[in-house]
């Protein structure tokens, strides 16, 4: 905290009080905030889970609808 050089006890200790909340609050702060980016990083890496399994459906259904196209042009050619 601060050094204290005499005086009184009163001049010194609202300061030393206030600068260890605000550390304490300052700590406080910096956990809260990797929490918070602990959770971003996990909705992002859910999200881009999705993305590729919203993908794999995609290239699923065109290749179904290709697959389709592909049998009636053999059926047509018979």
């Amino acid at each position: 905290m601060t050094k204290r050089s005499g005086g009184s006890r009163y001049l010194y200790e609202p300061f030393d009080a206030a600068s260890a909340r605000i550390e304490a609050n300052e700590r406080v702060i910096a956990e809260r905030w990797q929490g918070l980016e602990r959770r971003l990083q996990t909705i992002e890496s859910t999200l881009e889970r999705l993305e590729r399994r919203l993908w794999l459906a995609v290239y699923g259904a065109a290749g179904m609808l290709a697959a389709d196209v592909a049998y009636g042009f053999l059926q047509a050619g018979s």
